[in-house]
């Protein structure tokens, strides 16, 4: 594991930034999957700036909330285009993200881990963390082989994400995730981290024991992480 510390997180994102444009350089054709939030949002920002070539490139989104039509201006569908996808020459067919409002929500999921697959699996995929150490919409206690699949958030997500909403009662009550298992296949991992008030979960996930209670400490057992 890599962690490298900045003092702004304009700097922090930078360096997130670059790690991505050395995967596109290398290989053009990489297969990346991508988070949502405001820390990713900044870095989004700075790769639209760095005007890379993502014409062969795959994308895999984390989560989306069930419930929401891909209008709803909260759905992280909404939220990819509006500040990435709309300014990159990404294909659309290349891009990936889960459907919440899928009339069989088991039997999406089971396709969307098949999508991954048939697409070679994930090269690079980039994680924020939630105030409790959740990763993805993988909550604590989360099962640490766990795939893409239905879960309930927790009151601390929902009230987290109230912000994005009119009022806490608009939260969605579920979502689709991909698993903690799913994620550690991804070749290497990208975990983007700022704010003083994510320093006591980032400690507990870089330091502390490896346990669901803190599902993003499962990190400290794969073989290629950097932590910005």
């Amino acid at each position: 594991m890599e962690i490298i510390i900045q003092p702004t997180a304009a700097a922090a994102t930078a360096v997130a930034a670059r790690v991505i444009a050395r995967l596109l350089n290398e290989k053009p054709n990489a297969v990346i999957g991508l988070a949502t939030g405001s820390t990713p949002l900044l870095l989004y920002r700075a790769l639209i700036d760095m005007k890379l070539d993502w014409s062969r490139v795959t994308t895999f989104n984390l989560d989306e909330y069930i419930g929401l039509p891909k209008e709803h201006p909260q759905s992280y569908y909404s939220f990819m285009w509006e500040n990435l996808f709309r300014h990159i020459n990404i294909a659309p067919e290349n891009v990936h993200i889960p459907d919440g409002k899928a009339k069989d929500i088991p039997g999406f999921c089971a396709a969307y881990e098949q999508r991954i697959r048939d697409a070679g699996g994930i090269d690079l995929q980039v994680l924020g963390i939630g105030t409790d150490g959740h990763i993805g919409f993988n909550e604590p206690t989360s099962s640490l082989a766990s795939r893409t699949r239905i879960k309930t958030l927790t009151p601390q997500t929902r009230q987290d994400n109230a912000r994005f909403f009119a009022s806490l009662d608009e939260v969605p009550t579920h979502c689709i995730t991909m698993g903690i298992g799913t994620i550690m296949a991804a070749r290497s991992v990208l975990l983007v981290v700022s704010g003083e008030g994510k320093a006591t979960i980032l400690r507990d996930v870089l330091q502390g024991p490896v346990t669901p209670q803190v599902p993003a400490s499962i990190l400290q057992f794969h073989p290629s992480v950097t932590v910005v």
